[in-house]
């Protein structure tokens, strides 16, 4: 048998539970219909739910029709408890969005639209309540075309050609083929529901099952069963605990069979556990049946396994993403008295494990249990809760906001973690993200330099731990993070090393950065009469909210917008007071943007990052056989790798006057000492990147040794030149190039052959050939000149930062491009860098003194060449002295 996994959503109170009753009865799943308002509803098992009327946890049931088994998940309506229902959409296959005819579309509606859309979800519709006076049918409709232009209106009481009609306006290639034929297949239908093209759309009332019947039949001609792969997979979407206390996994098998006494592993590194199955569970309402296996497609609950959480992958099964809704509200949890806090936070762990939304912290210099909430009715119901379960009668203090911390730009960070026989050293780069990213993990880190299994190591420590910012010890988002270097030993390295480098090589990077506050904000709609709309806009605008222009029909005004959540937490019943109850508010939470006012924040929570025990930032290193710890704003001139970050490449130089500038050839030098003296200061010394056994850490001490200046590099000057960067930064050779590119090559080696004549200097011209295809890379002699064609693959900056690296260590070496990134690299050889301006005046210079030179030998020659016709002119005529003149 077929088997479909079908959730139920909707906003509260829009006859969701109602209609699964109605499901129910008209499978023959039940004898008697039951009501939410009587307190028998077949789903609503748990006391809280009966009192309050409302649905708290999900619950599953399972709908039997012919050729095909539903397993039909009942989650949450209600907007605090929206976290149990995103982990339920995990594992559907199909979902039901009920509409409340008299309510429309709600707030809550359009969040569970996004959801159903972030997680590719197909949808039917149905719209509940129409029995009800005051419900508009085709407003309705048109309502929910709103949502998505592929809402079609699926009941019986309309022609086949129309309801064809409007399913081909969903689809282009549908349309097509209706145009030709005349008609669609259900077939098609099929495709175009499970593609999330097309919306079917129900209407009737659950309460007096009308409608329901049609919707079922619907519901089974009009889906896909999945089909699954042999190998076994499983995705976990729910802990529970039954009466007896037995912790329950509820999951969906996604591929082969799952059998009593399997052995399941899960986590990775040192969270990686393996346990039996002792029980497999299939549910319906309270009840439960045991089976010894449960093929692929079906849902239950496993006992046996007490490591399992909430949205992990199980199997061939990857692991969820994280949750797009969030706590955004926190309190303190404040114990009866004579109650053992440490006791308590076990015993409230087990509420921790079942809803990992909650994020329950305990603060051990203050004491103080704190823990995060959706709203004032999830609060009440926790209360509940914890006094039936485990006898405590708890009050919460009041509520604050969750904020969160992120970073204005790239920062490095450098942990160090060296005490006696222990090593390990990471450098990781933490980049700002998008509004809304949450934190990305990344490596660029090499293998010849750091292997495989450390740096996967080192990613699950950074996954494994809620990281808090430096200003209100609030969490961190909304950043990448990546492991750029990192160093081990050979002998003395263990795991818990790199987990301790981890933290503080985040906590440094954090320490180091420009930290930005983050408050939540929400989306709201505001519906009230029309003398209202000044009043209200003017309060959500001094909440620093913003409003888009009001709409309505005269009477009736909506209003739209985003304003932070500390403003809005009480104003539904504001709004409720000055419209005399006429006006509806709803908000959804949009994210997180910066605070409006960070420094009252930061004053009012008190947190001092150095004083945080739990988060250091400090480092560890090890001189004389112990470790001591160096604070964070000293590890750069402790630790073992080269800094990963480099300087801004420099600001573009302006343009020369008209007529050449002749600049002496000591400019360049003293501005190559001058960025070498800012690099310096900066990031610490220019060191040679040679393979050199890891150097002791120098500790500081009173008397410094006398500083040994190095002799400079012997041998011949070399210079290297970016040929295509020249050509395409010299302005003769530009238009050359437009003309002939091999013209253009010809002209920059005359050119250098001339200087190379002038200065005497080791001249290599290195041209890009990595597009050329199979070319192997060639080294030609032109003149006094060495021509290098890069090989395929070989861009002409990798092969200058290599020959810089191995000619840098005896030679004084110069490289000539305008490369800002090229630049620096070289610059950390040890090089000399030279802009193509720079290099263009210095070209110009040689060119103007060879020309005097060779002016001054041919002024030379004819000058010989006169006194020496004058003499033989002498020579050839009679001498004219008289007799007494000297000669």
């Amino acid at each position: 048998m077929e088997r479909l996994v079908v959730g139920i959503l909707a906003h509260v109170d829009a006859g969701k539970t109602t209609l699964s009753e109605g499901l129910l009865y008209t499978c023959g799943s039940l004898r008697r219909l039951g009501r939410v308002d009587h307190g028998d509803a077949f789903l609503d098992t748990e006391t809280l739910e009966r009192e309050r009327g409302i649905t708290i946890f999900s619950k599953q049931a399972v709908l039997p029709r012919k050729g095909v088994e539903i397993c039909l998940l009942d989650t949450p309506g209600h907007v605090d408890f929206s976290s149990e229902m995103e982990r339920t959409l995990q594992v559907l296959d199909y979902a039901i969005l009920v509409i409340s005819g008299t309510d429309g579309i709600q707030g809550h509606t359009r969040t569970l639209w996004q959801l159903l859309e972030r997680y590719q979800i197909p949808v039917f519709l149905f719209v509940n309540k129409l029995d009800l006076c005051g419900t508009d049918r085709a407003a309705l409709l048109a309502a929910l075309k709103g949502l998505d232009e592929g809402c079609v209106d699926f009941t019986a009481d309309q022609e086949e050609s129309v309801l064809w009609e409007n399913v081909a306006m969903c689809d282009e290639d549908t349309l097509d083929r209706f145009l030709e034929t005349g008609r669609i297949a259900p077939e098609e239908i099929r495709v175009l529901i499970a593609r999330r093209k097309l919306f079917p759309c129900y209407f009737g009332s659950a309460l007096k099952l009308e409608g329901v019947d049609e919707f079922l039949q619907g519901l089974v001609q009009y889906t896909i069963p999945p089909v699954y792969p042999a190998e076994f997979g499983a995705k976990v979407y729910k802990i529970a605990r039954d009466p007896q206390g037995n912790r329950l996994t509820y999951l969906k098998v996604t591929g082969g069979v799952l059998r009593v006494k399997d052995l399941l592993s899960g986590g990775s590194g040192e969270d990686a556990w393996e346990e039996k199955v002792d029980q497999i569970r299939l549910y319906s309402g309270a009840k439960f049946q045991t089976a010894d296996t449960l093929k692929a497609g079906g849902v239950c609950a496993v006992t046996g396994l007490s490591r399992t959480r909430p949205g992990e992958g199980l199997g061939r099964e990857a692991a969820s993403s994280a949750p797009l809704l969030e706590s955004v509200f926190t309190y303190q949890v404040q114990l009866p008295p004579g109650c053992d806090p440490h006791t308590a936070l076990q015993q409230l762990r087990q509420l921790e494990e079942e809803d990992p939304q909650l994020h329950l912290t305990w603060n051990p210099q203050l004491k103080e249990l704190h823990i995060q909430l959706m709203g004032e009715v999830q609060l009440e119901i926790l209360q509940r809760l914890i006094l039936d379960r485990f006898g405590l009668d708890v009050t919460f203090g009041a509520g604050g906001i969750v904020y969160r911390e992120t970073i204005a730009a790239p920062v490095e960070g450098v942990g160090h973690y060296e005490p006696l026989r222990h090593y390990a050293e990471v450098h990781l780069l933490l980049e700002p993200g998008e509004r809304g990213s949450g934190l990305r993990f990344a490596t660029a880190c090499s293998e010849d330099q750091l292997d495989r299994n450390w740096q996967r190591l080192i990613l699950t420590h950074l996954a494994e731990r809620v990281h808090r910012g430096v200003l209100t010890g609030s969490p961190i988002t909304d950043m990448k993070i990546t492991l750029a270097a990192g160093r081990a030993h050979e002998k003395h390295t263990e795991g818990g090393d790199f987990r301790q480098a981890t933290y503080r090589a985040v906590r440094h990077g954090l320490k180091c950065a420009q930290s930005i506050l983050l408050e939540p904000w929400y989306n709201f709609r505001l519906e009230l009469p029309a003398s209202c709309v000044g009043r209200a806009m003017s309060d959500l605008q001094r909440k620093n909210g913003w409003v888009d222009p009001p709409e309505g029909d005269g009477t009736v005004s909506v209003l739209t917008g985003a304003a932070p959540v500390a403003g809005l937490r009480d104003y539904a019943l504001e709004v409720a007071a000055y419209t005399k109850g006429l006006g509806r508010f709803s908000c959804t939470l949009r994210g997180y943007e910066p605070c409006g006012s960070p420094e009252a924040v930061i004053a009012a929570m008190g947190y001092d990052s150095d004083r945080d025990l739990d988060q250091p930032a400090d480092s560890v290193f090890c001189a004389h056989g112990g470790g001591f710890v160096v604070k964070w704003d000293q590890v750069k001139d402790y630790m073992h790798l080269d800094s990963i970050l480099r300087p801004a490449p420099p600001e573009p130089e302006a343009e020369p006057p008209p007529g050449p500038v002749r600049r002496p050839a000591g400019d360049f030098l003293a501005q190559d000492r001058e960025l070498q003296a800012i690099f310096e200061r900066t990031y610490g010394p220019v060191k040679q990147r040679a393979f050199l056994p890891q150097r002791p850490v120098r500790e500081p001490k009173a008397e410094e040794k006398p500083i040994v200046i190095q002799p400079p590099p012997s041998g011949p000057e070399y210079l290297l030149v970016d040929g295509y960067n020249i050509i395409y930064a010299w302005d003769e050779l530009k238009e050359a190039a437009k003309t002939s590119l091999d013209a253009a090559r010809q002209l920059l080696m005359d050119l250098l052959s001339n200087y190379q004549g002038y200065q005497k200097c080791v001249v290599i011209l290195v041209f890009d050939a990595y597009r050329v295809p199979r070319s192997t890379g060639e080294v030609d002699r032109y003149h006094n000149l060495y021509v290098v064609y890069t090989k395929e693959a070989e861009t002409a900056d990798a092969y200058i930062e290599k020959a810089t690296y191995e000619l840098g260590r005896k030679h004084r070496v110069r490289v000539a491009t305008s490369d800002g990134a090229e630049q620096l690299i070289i610059l950390g050889h040890g090089a000399l860098r030279l802009s193509a301006r720079a290099f263009h005046d210095e070209v110009e210079r040689v060119t103007g003194q060879i020309s005097a030179i060779l002016d001054r030998n041919n002024h030379r020659v004819h000058k010989s060449y006169a006194v020496q016709h004058a003499l033989e002119r002498a020579k050839k005529k009679p001498s004219k002295l008289k007799k007494g003149d000297s000669p």
